[in-house]
């Protein structure tokens, strides 16, 4: 179901000045992503801090936490839906947060508006996991955008991924793997294991207090 537009949407996403709004003039993000617009990431932060992405923010819980714990990193968070990175943005602007922006356009652009290498780390969590098999090619673990990421990714940067979708973790894994990453830190029930430091997001917080499992997951390129 459609969501509805919010009222006032486009004042409020104006009133955020952490919300850089992309829109490109060719919908074809194939032909697209060939004229290069780079935003400016020193300019954008004002600083040459090391940049991650978080593709699919929702509200921002995620992106906030994380740009709170680590003042040395710049977190750019991207959300295509505008209903949803109002929100974010507005968040982050009454905490206050310096080190986060968020990038108000589909995953498919990315090339366009990020220079290869110039990402530390990428974070997909809980990512829609279209089922159907018609769908495939929209999982942000498919290959078409995997290389994509390998574009942007520094030598040695990492993919984190979360989800509570087994089918869909069990599909990452394979995709990953057969596109060149190596895996680590596996784990099919993060909340039950040893791993510390983690940071919920909004969708993960409800799942997890249903005591449904959340499988995560760290690729690197070998």
């Amino acid at each position: 179901m459609r969501m509805r537009k919010k009222k006032h949407l486009e004042e409020r996403l104006a009133n955020c000045p952490n919300v850089i709004t992309l829109i490109s003039d060719d919908c074809n993000f194939q032909t697209a992503i060939e004229k290069k617009e780079y935003i400016d990431i020193q300019s954008l932060f004002g600083n040459n801090n090391p940049v991650v992405l978080e593709i699919g923010c929702g509200k921002g819980k995620f992106a906030c936490e994380l740009a709170k714990h680590n003042p040395d990193i710049n977190v750019l968070a991207l959300e295509k839906c505008s209903n949803v990175v109002v929100i974010a943005g507005e968040a982050a602007l009454n905490e206050n947060i310096t080190n986060l922006r968020f990038l108000h356009c589909g995953a498919e652009y990315l090339e366009k508006y990020l220079m290869p290498q110039s990402v530390e780390r990428i974070y997909l969590n809980f990512s829609c996991p279209y089922p159907k098999k018609a769908y495939e090619n929209h999982r942000l673990t498919n290959p078409r955008f995997l290389k994509s990421y390998k574009v942007l990714l520094k030598e040695g940067a990492e993919i984190h991924q979360k989800t509570d979708n087994m089918h869909f973790f069990e599909y990452s894994l394979e995709q990953l793997s057969g596109f060149g990453f190596s895996l680590k830190n596996v784990s099919l029930d993060l909340h039950n294991s040893d791993f510390e430091g983690n940071i919920e997001t909004e969708y993960e917080h409800r799942f997890a207090s249903q005591g449904m499992p959340i499988y995560r997951l760290e690729a690197y390129l070998k």
